[in-house]
């Protein structure tokens, strides 16, 4: 019950996130959000290492770890960050959301090739569902110059293809550093993972600071809009109490419950961005067939055969197939 409560609350916090970002790439720029965004990582990641007593753990961690988590921290915080900014600026969260969903793919991919993960017929129908969801959103496209009346016209106009193309870098960034996560703190355990994560936002942070002795990119990043310097800073606060939330479940549920449960920031994503970002965001009827879609996509590579078989009464040919593994 509690991590199943602390899993839908790390969901919604990341919902209301990427509300926040929309927010704040209305006036600011993708660069100047993650300037904001990532430093503020360091102090709560330490708070909660702190109140958790689980500082101690950075004492056991090799120098490769270190290095790993510092990788994790540059490809996930800098460069996903930075990218995904930009693809919530060109098309909204919503257009978004199912494209970025391909993290997911990625971060398989790569724990196929690298850490003996498996494929099952369950994860290979979520990759095929996700990038079914990717593909219906292009269905709501607008139609071509002339068939629209002035007065038809959306007042946001979604830019598809630095959209897309910075979305599946974003999703680059964020699935390949699940990699780089694991193998640092592979069988450390739930507890590791906000030791882990001060690591890694440091590293990022220490990065940025460098990145401030160009004086062109000082100015940039003083000169943020302030409402939209408000919205980075409660999006920065609030991805930071998502992934402890995430945390936390993790270490009082198992992963078949905790994984399945955090998909439904889609639909927090949704009931957010309706209340807060309407005029900013596509809520056509393909958009959100696309998010539902890639919804039950995530859902299925989240979920274990072996809970499916334990909760579902199944033909025992069924139960072979849902139990087939590759390699």
């Amino acid at each position: 019950m509690l991590g199943g409560l602390l899993a839908l609350l790390s969901a919604a916090t990341f919902g209301l996130n990427d509300v926040s970002i929309r927010r704040g790439v209305l006036t600011g720029t993708p660069f100047q959000g993650t300037a904001i965004t990532v430093p503020l990582g360091v102090p709560l990641f330490a708070l909660g290492a702190l109140i958790a007593g689980s500082f101690g753990f950075l004492g056991g961690l090799s120098p490769a770890a270190f290095v790993f988590l510092a990788i994790a921290g540059f490809i996930h915080l800098i460069w996903g960050r930075y990218w995904q900014f930009q693809a919530i600026r060109a098309m909204g969260t919503n257009l978004v959301g199912p494209v970025q969903q391909t993290t997911l793919i990625i971060s398989l991919g790569g724990s196929v090739w690298f850490l003996d993960e498996v494929l099952t017929p369950l994860r290979l129908l979520g990759i095929g569902l996700i990038l079914l969801g990717s593909l219906a959103i292009l269905k709501s496209r607008p139609a071509p110059a002339g068939r629209e009346t002035p007065t038809s016209a959306p007042l946001f106009q979604p830019k598809y293809l630095l959209g897309f193309t910075s979305a599946a870098l974003a999703a680059l960034g964020f699935g390949s550093s699940v990699l780089f996560i694991r193998a640092a703190l592979e069988g450390a355990g739930p507890s590791a993972g906000l030791p882990g994560g001060l690591v890694s936002y440091a590293a990022a942070t220490s990065v940025l600071a460098a990145s401030m002795l160009w004086r062109r990119q000082r100015q940039h990043v003083f000169s943020v809009d302030r409402r939209s310097a408000r919205w980075f800073t409660l999006s920065g606060i609030l991805a930071c109490i998502s992934h402890m939330f995430r945390f936390m479940a993790l270490g009082v549920a198992p992963v078949t419950v905790v994984a399945p449960l955090l998909q439904t920031q889609f639909i927090f994503r949704l009931l957010f961005g309706w209340f807060l970002n309407r005029d900013y965001e596509d809520f056509s009827f393909w958009t959100l067939t696309g998010i539902l879609i890639s919804l039950i996509g995530a859902v299925a590579l989240s979920v274990s055969a072996d809970f499916v078989t334990a909760h579902l009464s199944l033909p025992e040919a069924l139960v072979d197939i849902v139990r087939w593994q590759w390699p």
